[in-house]
């Protein structure tokens, strides 16, 4: 089994993990103004993603440059990995690829602890991208813990590009963000993104 595999069913009653959707959790987080780059990459961008409707289009033009102005806005604190294999658990299903990985190290030749946060990517339907992401999120909590950098909470978002669904796994509590946001509330979703790189 791999990642890809699981669906919120599955993913919730392997790893006995409890959904609470109830919470608006990032209410108070301010927004995030854009660079110019990122909204001229967006205008021009966005429509040509959103007309070919494919996983990997969306992912080149609109998630990753979210990703790399998060970047530019925190130097020197964050790693950003693209489709790289992150294999915690064979056994457990907690392996494969993931379409995004952030990490609170700036190291990029090698994916270090902790991993903050991972984006899993879809083409239209949030909804299939849940079990993946929270599997990617304890795989995320296990190797932290495995290398002596546990942290408190471990985030994830699912994504087509467009909208954004944001989750927080703390211990063996799913937290589903209440609200869902769109490409033209930028700002609160950088500002969301930024927010997790801070003390």
């Amino acid at each position: 089994m791999a990642y890809s595999e699981f669906t919120l069913t599955e993913v919730t009653h392997r790893f006995e993990l409890n959904i609470d959707e109830s919470q608006d959790l990032f209410a108070t987080v301010p927004s995030l103004t854009p660079s110019s780059w990122l909204q001229t990459v967006l205008t021009e961008d966005a429509p040509l993603a959103l007309a070919v409707q494919t996983e990997k289009v969306r992912s080149e033009l609109l998630i990753s440059p979210i990703l790399m102005e998060l970047r530019r806005q925190i130097p020197e604190r964050i790693g950003v990995f693209s489709g790289v294999e992150f294999n915690v658990d064979p056994e457990r299903g907690l392996s494969g690829f993931c379409d995004f990985i952030l990490s609170l190290s700036p190291e990029q030749w090698l994916l270090q602890a902790p991993v903050l946060a991972v984006v899993e990517a879809k083409n239209e339907n949030l909804r299939s991208g849940m079990g993946q992401c929270i599997a990617e999120m304890v795989a995320a909590q296990l190797f932290n813990e495995r290398e002596g950098e546990p942290l408190r909470s471990v985030y994830g978002a699912v994504t087509t590009g467009d909208i954004w669904k944001f989750l927080r796994l703390d211990h063996k509590t799913v937290f589903v963000d209440k609200p869902v946001y769109y490409i033209e509330s930028i700002e609160r979703i950088l500002g969301i993104l930024y927010s997790l790189f801070q003390p």
